[in-house]
């Protein structure tokens, strides 16, 4: 059975959209490392609708030469989780699963046998929490307060109990935490 790993690039305040702000700090070979542990581990990825029309673009065309993540960005079998999308042609290897359905995710993970590999996507990242579907939330969390933009986990998002399984900190000052479920008694 696979295993959902999630990947986000989030401020102090929790913003996590459009990570442009990220370049003022640079990429450091270790989240580097850290990134490419979980997609070695990795033999899919899971996206939202609007992470997917993001990547799409920016992926399709990027070789192994200008940047050493697109083999797995472009090879890795691609799942779109999408109540719009019929197709998702415009980039190699992408299905189409349809609108959020924790039962076809659940299916996908009986499918997988290694890790479901998920960057963005906070709509179905916090569809995915609530549904007790993520098995690893990885944060790298920079150190700055943004003031605006959209939050990973806005006002109104349901409760949801995490352990601290690592943490990581960068000659940059970003540190990585990763998440699990928490124990329940």
């Amino acid at each position: 059975m696979g295993t959902i790993s999630v990947h986000e690039f989030v401020s102090l305040d929790g913003v996590f959209e459009n990570p442009s702000w990220t370049a003022d700090y640079g990429f450091t070979e270790g989240m580097g490392r850290a990134i490419a542990r979980m997609t070695e581990s990795s033999s899919a990825i899971l996206l939202g609708r609007t992470t997917y029309q993001m990547f799409a673009p920016a992926w399709s065309t990027r070789t192994a030469a200008e940047d050493p993540g697109a083999p797995f960005f472009n090879d890795t079998p691609k799942y779109v989780v999408s109540s719009t999308l019929t197709s998702a042609e415009e980039w190699q290897n992408s299905t189409v699963l349809g609108a959020y359905d924790p039962q076809a995710i659940r299916k996908l993970k009986d499918e997988v046998a290694d890790g479901i590999y998920i960057s963005g996507s906070g709509t179905l990242v916090r569809a995915l929490l609530a549904d007790g579907l993520v098995d690893e939330l990885n944060l790298l969390v920079y150190p700055v307060v943004l003031g605006s933009g959209a939050r990973l986990f806005p006002d109104g998002t349901r409760r949801t109990s995490l352990a601290l399984t690592g943490q990581e900190r960068f000659e940059n000052g970003v540190m990585h935490l990763t998440y699990a479920p928490a124990a329940t008694s």
